[in-house]
């Protein structure tokens, strides 16, 4: 089966910067892809090109292994999405803004308003007005509106920004749901490193608008590697005495005082001795491994997420 998603060299420019810079995506039937990057990496921009809100400047966009500019409208007859905040009719119910979609989209099922409703745990929600809603409840309304027409791929742009821990739970609970139970392939672009490490099957990292990697959680999890994180006075005076009295090349300096090191874990003991007698206090040793966060960090150069 072809790819759902496939962009070829996308670029998208606003006078002279590019927001988005000869993108090569794919992603393929079932998976959950995570587009991962900072805010203002080029995530909304991409996600817009793939609804046709925006026309890329050039490259081409491939949906169900058609040019999306060629059947534009039997495609999106076919997708759903939440692109950055989803506005609703706040003085009418969640049923009365359905229905209103629904009828907008000619939908002939009548039950599928209530099956909506029910996925995403507001078919009790029937004389509340959307306005009394929370943030939270509003983005499930949202998803709601985005899957009233049983769509095959789901497109959802940030949908936790902004939501508590219950929050952003229960809306993993429904994307997840929606992948195993409907079989829906789902792009959810966010900059929340736990969500993609929790949600993802395979991941793309964009960065100034450039995407840097696809790659599977799988296959990241297997490069993940141990190492013990000393927290320690000078970590400039602790890389010379690893090089220098254990010949210890295999690390890094993570952050100031926090010092990596990837082989000789089972000197944790010797090591700390060393550092100390040589005048380097050590206030902490950790042992642990690679995560995302570090994957994403190396990847991008430096810096942060978000």
């Amino acid at each position: 089966m072809s790819a759902v998603i496939r962009t070829t060299g996308l670029t998208k420019r606003y006078g002279d910067q590019k927001a988005v810079d000869n993108l090569h995506m794919t992603v393929q039937p079932g998976q959950i892809y995570g587009f991962l990057g900072q805010n203002g990496a080029g995530k909304t921009t991409t996600i817009r090109m793939l609804l046709g809100l925006i026309r890329p400047t050039t490259g081409q966009i491939e949906i169900f292994g058609e040019s999306l500019y060629a059947k534009q409208r039997d495609i999106l007859s076919r997708i759903g999405s939440i692109v950055e905040y989803s506005g609703f009719y706040e003085n009418l119910t969640a049923r009365e803004n359905l229905t209103i979609h629904a009828r907008l989209m000619g939908l002939p099922k009548r039950t599928a308003i209530e099956e909506a409703l029910e996925t995403v745990g507001l078919h009790g929600e029937t004389t509340k007005q959307v306005g009394q809603y929370s943030l939270g409840m509003k983005q499930r309304l949202g998803i709601a509106r985005a899957i009233v027409h049983q769509p095959e791929l789901l497109l959802l742009d940030e949908p936790t920004n902004g939501l508590d821990p219950i929050g952003i739970k229960e809306i993993r609970r429904m994307i997840r749901s929606l992948a195993e139970e409907r079989r829906m392939t789902i792009l959810i672009s966010t900059h929340i490193l736990s969500e993609v490490e929790q949600l993802a099957d395979q991941i793309g990292i964009i960065h100034q608008g450039k995407l840097l990697e696809e790659i599977s959680l799988e296959e990241l999890r297997s490069r993940n590697r141990k190492y013990a994180e000393f927290h320690v006075s000078s970590d400039s005076r602790a890389a010379m005495l690893l090089e220098k009295h254990f010949g210890i090349r295999d690390y890094e300096v993570y952050s100031e005082g926090r010092i990596r090191i990837y082989s000789h874990l089972g000197m944790r003991g010797e090591l700390n001795r060393q550092l100390v007698e040589h005048g380097v206090e050590v206030t902490g040793i950790a042992l642990s491994e690679d995560k995302l966060e570090d994957y994403f960090v190396r990847l991008i150069g430096g810096g942060t997420i978000g």
